[in-house]
């Protein structure tokens, strides 16, 4: 009898042990539970929360100043997210805040000065190697662990979205320096999301999308967007594949 007990304990031991941060959340007062819920306290998922939202208000906001004006405020948001991002992978953060700074100063010029296309341009070769950035500091995050995580979860998607986003401020810059590459294109703010839009079907070769590359230019990047979209998807498979699949110690 007391075999038992002893072996009931020590299974029980190794539970808790294994299973520790899981139990002591089970633990809390639903009250506590609430406070971030679906793991919103990982900046991966924040900022993929951010971008989603991003996304789905978009439609609602651009047509009016007001609205613009908002998303400019999530774009910002968006930003900073990221930096958090970036500061908690193997990634210099240094270079995350030279590149997001400015991008941040010049989304605030974009809603200063609408319509200006100096300031759409600088704005998007700013955003573009930022946003390449924060996807570069996640995939090495991605690839430096040896064990799946929460928070690697979330990554897979933010870097995923950060890519998309990436890309879609090149076709921004390509479509200024080279008017007429991508058509048909709305004007103002929803150009931007045409754009997104353009770059998630390409991202996700889907091949959804109305809008079209007509010029070298935009075909070139639509290229690289594609390869990027196959590899990466090919890249985090095996990645969780190898992680799930190694004997834990």
């Amino acid at each position: 009898m007391r075999t038992k007990r002893i072996q009931a304990a020590e299974v029980t031991w190794t539970v808790a042990v294994r299973y520790g941060p899981t139990l002591r959340l089970v633990t809390k007062s639903p009250l506590m539970g609430m406070r971030l819920p679906l793991g919103l306290h990982h900046p991966s998922a924040l900022l993929l929360l951010a971008q989603l939202l991003a996304v789905v208000a978009w439609p609602f906001l651009a047509p009016s100043r007001a609205g613009s004006a908002v998303l400019g405020v999530i774009s910002m948001v968006a930003v900073g997210l990221a930096l958090g991002v970036v500061r908690n992978t193997p990634a210099l953060t240094f270079i995350a805040v030279v590149l997001g700074v400015p991008a941040v100063l010049m989304t605030v010029m974009e809603a200063v000065l609408p319509g200006a296309e100096w300031v759409v341009l600088t704005s998007a070769l700013l955003h573009a190697p930022f946003y390449l950035y924060v996807f570069f500091g996640t995939i090495r995050y991605l690839f430096h662990d040896d064990r799946v995580t929460t928070d690697e979860l979330y990554a897979i998607g933010a870097a995923f979205t950060v890519l998309a986003w990436a890309f879609a401020f090149i076709y921004v810059a390509v479509e200024i320096i080279w008017p007429g590459s991508i058509k048909p294109l709305n004007g103002g703010t929803e150009r931007f999301f045409d754009l997104l839009f353009f770059s998630f079907t390409n991202l996700t070769s889907v091949g959804l999308s109305d809008i079209l590359p007509v010029g070298g230019h935009a075909r070139s990047v639509v290229i690289l967007e594609q390869v990027a979209g196959v590899l990466y998807v090919a890249m985090v498979i095996s990645r969780l594949v190898t992680m799930s699949v190694r004997p834990r110690p």
